[in-house]
């Protein structure tokens, strides 16, 4: 009775077939990267600012061609003469100053305390249970809904302006964060407990960058909403800003002016976005190597 013979794992060095593989496997080329030929710098912009150039060309087109009642929707050329009246007459300058000011101290202080509820939170289980259902609480009220009462709480000075800005930002950068911690790999994290790092230092030194996708997609949001929070706090009781102006303008139906408000925030968020993009190629070099395009 012959017994078959198993067949060799590896051929013997001497083999045929092992001289055959062999200039195979020096033939043997580095795969090609996932995102494939970089493309010039400057495509990218241009593709981003193809969509908005097409719009505002087609609502110049509508307005000259008599297709938009200016009533309704003034041109192009009327806004940008409201714009010139604005800088002659140095308002545009205060008015921007002004909410800038209310905005950075609003973001500033609910930002702040978003990421320390959140990374605590997210490191602990008493301070989860301690914060996350107030915390709920507040994500799930409308802040527009507390403008009566923090009225009557700080009248209609800086005080409730800046107040409404942080209460509108807290809870996505709470919500973010929280789950940006939660969401590390553990194995990081008993490592660097394992060389030392307790407490402030485990926090910043590792919990923190490996949240950073997620406070960064927080701070993100937080500043869009922040600006609705503006919007809402400087029209009442306020003298100086952009809110202010947006009141004014539906005062007088000036359209002209309604639609500068509109465009003037829309560059402030875009200004915001890039900044943030800047932040995340600064802070996090790797993730431009992470997504295959």
């Amino acid at each position: 009775m012959t017994v078959p013979s198993r067949p060799l794992l590896h051929d013997p060095p001497g083999s045929a077939d092992a001289a055959d593989r062999a200039p195979a496997a020096s033939a043997l080329e580095r795969p090609a990267p996932l995102r494939g030929r970089r493309r010039h710098p400057a495509v990218s912009p241009i593709l981003r600012a193809s969509v908005p150039v097409l719009l505002v060309a087609l609502w110049w087109w509508g307005a000259d061609a008599g297709l938009v009642d200016p009533r309704v929707l003034s041109s192009p050329p009327d806004v940008v003469d409201a714009l010139r009246e604005l800088v002659a007459t140095g308002q545009l300058a205060e008015f921007l100053a002004a909410s800038f000011r209310r905005a950075a101290l609003g973001v500033a202080l609910g930002v702040g305390a978003g990421l320390v509820l959140g990374v605590a939170a997210g490191l602990s289980a008493l301070a989860e249970e301690l914060v996350d259902p107030s915390m709920q609480i507040v994500r799930a009220v409308p802040f527009l809904a507390l403008v009566p009462l923090f009225i009557s709480w700080f009248g209609v000075d800086e005080a409730f302006k800046v107040v409404l800005i942080a209460v509108a930002a807290v809870a996505p950068m709470y919500a973010y964060t929280y789950l940006g911690v939660r969401s590390v790999d553990r194995r990081v994290v008993e490592a660097a407990r394992g060389f030392g790092l307790r407490g402030p230092r485990l926090a910043v030194g590792v919990i923190i960058p490996g949240a950073l996708p997620s406070i960064l997609m927080a701070l993100r949001i937080c500043m869009t909403v922040s600006l609705t929070g503006l919007i809402a706090a400087e029209q009442i009781g306020t003298t100086a800003g952009i809110g202010y102006l947006v009141t004014l303008a539906q005062q007088y139906y000036r359209t002209d002016y309604m639609v500068l408000c509109i465009a003037l925030y829309a560059v402030l968020g875009l200004l915001i976005d890039l900044v943030i993009r800047v932040l995340e190629r600064v802070l996090m070099p790797w993730r431009g190597h992470v997504a295959a395009r």
